[in-house]
């Protein structure tokens, strides 16, 4: 079908969404939104990728602006400060390099390199301002990201962001190993191992640094807040997997639900393709409960303080941009050249990517 995108041009353009993609209930009851900084982010991402030397001046100029990703930051945290926002987008563009990387190291058998930069990644994360100048764009890009998100909030938001990350890290390492070795993990593994390398908590608490506000344990850890924000997220995390599914069959890939329900739940790839998307109109329904049940909770805060007030306020933003997280993930995957692997010259090799800069042909 055709839906209305109001995303990266100044007029609305019509994008062709494949019916077995299609989500009617996000194009009608999902209005989607964008940063009016949005414009000046695509700019300044740009630039920081090139002086960073993440992506070769070519790749930037060619792909930058059609993968979308500062489109995808740009619709989720609504009402950041231009400055947090341009922070979260610059880090969003580094995790998308270093997931390519990750990848390539994969499909080139580098395990001693994966294993070292995992490792440097790690120290980065606890020291950024001692790794600003690494040799190594992903290491020095990745201190220069968290160096600037550290900056919005107390340390203890900081330690959360740190804790969390770290153990994304260590995801991606089990995944490293599950590739290199062909383990398709069970449909249960992949979920929990999916949690951590989609980063489900990271993007989770970037909502208070949008909101200008650290959240109190007991606030975020309220089941009711907890569980729209999974949602939230696990619904980017299992459309994702229904989108790239024919790019990662392609990449000799085993992590996907669809995989992992062919493989261990014996269901054929139509089969499979029909449950993912089944689990994801299931997640957009329960959010929909839970969202209602967060901002109940939200009310409840304002007990007529002036803390009371500013906490119900931060907690209504969190969920608000919760909400527009599912109508900017849904366009950003039929906008964005990453998924487009019937264009690719070689559905396994993106074009995006830097094969050279490692020394490879």
């Amino acid at each position: 079908m055709h839906a209305l995108s109001h995303g990266t041009t100044s007029t609305p353009t019509t994008i062709a969404v494949p019916p077995a993609l299609s989500l009617p209930v996000i194009e009608t009851a999902f209005p989607r939104q964008l940063h009016p900084y949005w414009p000046k982010l695509q700019e300044t991402t740009r630039a920081w990728l090139l002086e960073k030397r993440l992506m070769p001046a070519d790749k930037v100029e060619a792909y930058a602006d059609g993968l979308c990703y500062t489109d995808l930051m740009a619709g989720y945290y609504i009402g950041a400060p231009d400055e947090v926002l341009q922070a979260i987008a610059d880090y969003s563009a580094w995790f998308f390099v270093w997931d390519d990387r990750h990848d390539r190291d994969i499909v080139h058998g580098r395990p001693a390199a994966w294993r070292r930069l995992k490792n440097l990644l790690h120290r980065a994360l606890d020291s950024p301002n001692d790794h600003l100048r690494h040799e190594d764009p992903v290491v020095a890009g990745l201190a220069d990201g968290v160096r600037r998100l550290y900056a919005f909030l107390p340390g203890s938001w900081n330690a959360r962001f740190a804790r969390h990350f770290h153990e994304v890290i260590e995801a991606y390492d089990r995944e490293f190993d599950n590739r290199t070795e062909g383990v398709i993990p069970t449909v249960e593994e992949y979920l929990e191992l999916r949690r951590l390398t989609f980063a489900h908590w990271i993007w989770t608490d970037l909502l208070e640094p949008s909101a200008g506000s650290e959240l109190p344990d007991g606030v975020r850890k309220n089941p009711a807040y907890r569980k729209a924000a999974l949602l939230s997220q696990e619904f980017a995390a299992w459309y994702n997997d229904l989108c790239s599914l024919p790019k990662e069959i392609a990449g000799s890939e085993v992590h996907n639900l669809g995989i992992s329900l062919v493989t261990h739940e014996g269901l054929t790839l139509e089969e499979a393709i029909a449950e993912v998307r089944h689990r994801v109109e299931e997640c957009i329904r329960e959010f929909q409960n839970a969202e209602s049940e967060a901002l109940r909770f939200a009310d409840s805060l304002d007990d007529g303080t002036v803390v009371g007030k500013e906490t119900s306020a931060a907690v209504r933003t969190c969920v608000g941009n919760m909400r527009n997280w599912f109508s900017s993930v849904y366009w950003f995957h039929h906008e964005s050249g990453r998924y487009r692997v019937d264009s690719w010259d070689d559905r396994s090799t993106p074009p995006y990517v830097n094969n050279e800069a490692a020394g490879e042909k």
